[in-house]
């Protein structure tokens, strides 16, 4: 009897299929992908489900540039000083303030399904990409989990964490100080003194194309290189195309056959600080709400940070309130700040957005309102335009200015829940015919047909105005008949208002008081028409000067850049001008030898190597831009962060990814990259889209399968 129940156990066992291995499970679901790269590298991914076509664009995304996917997640997750050393502590300090590790986790496991399956499928593709690519040695990442995608949800560059101060968090918890306020004025004086980011959307309606379709201008101004470009599809529905941030699932800024969809950062109020009044009580923390006391949350946290080659751990309390975490002092008083953090919500929104059909499904998807930190602009094959101010926007008691921080102890200065799309603001098929918002009061987006900024409240937008404002006002008012190239030609337009305002004004103070060193370079901008160019030494002594202007000029009080520049146009003292003018030759006479300096000469594109921060060189090879600042008001922004001391300007951000959308019966479209598609300086594609870039010669968008297949260079499955 034995002897048979052995004999049974034996045959079940035998019959017992074996578990399926990790990577043989990856090597399934990559059997149901098909990545397709076209002739400059762009992948067009192909899946059975949108899991599948999750797991293609991840081991696309780290075949292009996985040093940039693992650095985003680095950052993301709060483990950058394991890789940068003590300094960056206070960044990963701050990530974890908002939400721990377990946190992270307790939020993928209450996901749906399918947003697990879609978390999952980020994971499983950037591993089997690390396991088929034993070469690549990541900096610190060997394994990325379902969970990560929680800390980077919304798409925007760091998104709207990055604007609480680590400066900040750093005086707090090192020492429960205050930042002094001579360092404030500092900080606040190297941000003012900062390329400005920023973005420009353009909707058109059909009305005003030659076609009769709507069109969209997608421009993003962000760091270079910061967004591949990607084409992405399933059997369940989607097919995108546009800029996916390196690391992320979905696509931000991008299209499908029948929506278009583009962000730009927002002057919405959707962040607020909160000055708690603390209690001990039996050696416990409290704070004061109301006429009741609360336990402060009280946490430790462990993070690791790089010492030369040796990993040190440093141990932090972390302090929360229901506004939020403790993140500084403010006025004597311990302060937490408040924002949008729900990430499950926010991936949903992210994902689904790109699955949208028309505009009833697009509003409604807005209804989820987690998208915080931009504003979208919009457009569709059903001929709608539309502009939405802000997404996440809380309602709050008017009487109290949330500018500043407010009293937390005081219920009526909670947030009260959020505003609906309804309420906030709206633009829908205005009668003018176009929408444009440039990171500027939305009461000027769209002519007469503009919201009105007294039927809102005063958080909802700041009312400012900027330069790129005002050029594309101008360059949109009464026009029509556009193309797509000539929707390319407006986005490039070579004027500069800001420099309208500001060298005229320097040009009567040399004719009030002439000075014969400045005779010269005087009429070079006497003569000059505000357009930038190449060739252009007018456009060299203006962008000098307006700098310097920025870095030691008067501001008045309570105003702001474009009113700075007004200022110092007409109202600065005709001696200061012309001394910083003085100043401004005499740098370009130390730096190149002579102020007769064609803009191109000093304005350069250069990509040297595939890291985040290129180490620019003025003996090495670069490229002329005849591009400017978004600053001056150019549409198509090009500027420096940073400049390893060259001599010469480098670009680091603004035109990245572009494009021109026209929708109709079948879309159209053409983009650009700054650069090529991939970080790796062996591809073909790290560089081959410079000079295009320089030339504004857009390539054309292969979205329909059989365009794609036409332009096939290479056809793969994940690991092959």
């Amino acid at each position: 009897m034995r002897a048979f129940i052995l004999a049974i156990v034996f045959v079940l066992m035998a019959c017992t299929p074996k578990p399926i291995s990790e990577v043989e499970k990856w090597q399934a679901q990559a059997e149901n992908i098909t990545i397709i790269r076209d002739d400059f590298g762009v992948p067009h991914i192909y899946g059975k489900t949108d899991a599948d076509a999750v797991f293609g664009l991840l081991y696309a995304q780290c075949e292009d540039d996985f040093n940039r996917v693992e650095q985003n997640y680095i950052w993301a997750i709060g483990r950058l000083a394991e890789v940068e050393g003590e300094e960056a502590l206070y960044s990963d300090l701050r990530a974890k303030l908002f939400m721990t590790e377990e946190e992270a986790k307790a939020n993928y496991e209450d996901s749906p399904e399918w947003l697990k399956e879609l978390c999952n499928a980020f994971a499983d593709g950037v591993n089997y990409y690390l396991h088929t690519h034993p070469e690549v040695k990541p900096k610190l990442l060997t394994r990325f989990e379902p969970w990560m995608p929680m800390y980077f949800s919304e798409g925007s560059i760091g998104g709207d964490i990055e604007r609480i101060s680590i400066e900040k968090i750093k005086a707090f918890y090192e020492s429960d100080m205050e930042i002094p306020e001579m360092e404030l004025i500092k900080q606040q004086q190297e941000v003012e003194m900062a390329e400005p980011q920023g973005s420009n959307g353009i909707a058109i309606s059909g009305e005003l194309t030659q076609s009769g379709n709507a069109m969209l201008l997608i421009n993003p101004h962000t760091s270079f290189y910061f967004r591949g470009e990607v084409h992405v599809v399933s059997e369940e529905g989607l097919n995108a195309y546009g800029a996916v941030t390196w690391g992320q699932f979905f696509v931000y800024q991008g299209f499908n056959e029948k929506t278009g969809w583009m962000h730009t950062s927002t002057y919405t109020d959707v962040m607020d600080e909160f000055k708690e009044t603390l209690v001990k009580n039996d050696g416990k923390l409290f704070y004061a709400y109301g006429e009741e006391l609360r336990p402060v949350d009280s946490l430790e946290t462990t993070l690791k940070y790089k010492e030369g080659d040796t990993i040190r751990e440093k141990t932090f309390p972390m302090y929360r309130t229901h506004h939020g975490p403790i993140t500084h002092m403010e006025d004597g008083q311990w302060t937490a700040s408040a924002m949008m953090w729900e990430p499950v919500k926010a991936l949903e929104q992210s994902y689904i957005r790109a699955k949208q059909e028309g505009y009833d499904g697009f509003r409604k998807m807005m209804d989820i309102r987690t998208n915080s930190s931009n504003n979208t602009v919009y457009a569709d094959a059903e001929g709608n335009i539309a502009y939405f101010h802000g997404n996440f926007v809380p309602k709050r008691d008017t009487i109290f200015d949330f500018t500043q921080p407010v009293d937390g102890s005081n219920p009526k200065t909670d947030w009260q829940g959020l505003h609906t799309v309804d309420e906030n603001i709206l633009v829908l098929n205005p009668k003018n015919g176009w929408i444009q918002n440039c990171n500027s009061t939305p009461y000027t987006s769209a002519l007469e047909y503009s919201p009105k900024r007294e039927d809102y409240p005063k958080y909802m937008s700041r009312d400012e105005e900027n330069f790129r404002g005002v050029h594309a006002i101008e360059l949109l008012t009464d026009r029509s008949g556009y193309t797509l190239d000539s929707l390319i030609e407006l986005a490039h337009d070579p004027y500069l208002p800001a420099f309208e305002a500001l060298i005229p004004g320097l040009v009567k103070a040399y004719d009030a008081r002439p000075k014969p060193e400045l005779k010269e370079p005087i009429e070079v901008l006497r003569q000059w028409d505000f357009t930038t160019s190449k060739e252009s030494v007018a456009m060299t002594l203006a962008h000098y000067y307006g700098t310097r202007c920025y870095a030691k000029a008067e501001r008045p009080k309570d105003s702001y850049a474009m009113q700075w520049v007004e200022y110092w146009g007409s109202g600065l003292p005709n001696e200061e001008k012309l001394a910083l003018f003085q100043e401004t030759l005499d740098q370009l006479k130390n730096d190149f030898g002579t102020w007769q300096m064609p803009w191109g000469e000093v304005n350069r594109y250069q990509r040297l190597n595939g890291d985040i921060r290129q180490p620019f060189d003025d003996t090495k090879p670069s490229m002329p831009i005849g591009f400017a600042s978004g600053r001056w008001g150019a549409l198509a922004a090009y500027g420096a962060r940073y400049d390893n001391n060259t001599k010469k300007i480098y670009g680091t951000r603004g035109n990245s990814f572009v494009a021109v959308v026209e929708f109709g019966d079948r879309v159209k479209a053409k983009t650009m990259l700054a650069g090529g598609q991939s970080g790796d300086p062996n591809s073909p594609h790290f560089n081959d889209q410079a000079l295009r870039y320089a030339d504004m010669e857009f390539k054309d968008v292969a979205y329909y399968k059989e365009d794609v297949l036409k332009r096939a260079k290479r056809t793969y499955k994940p690991g092959e």
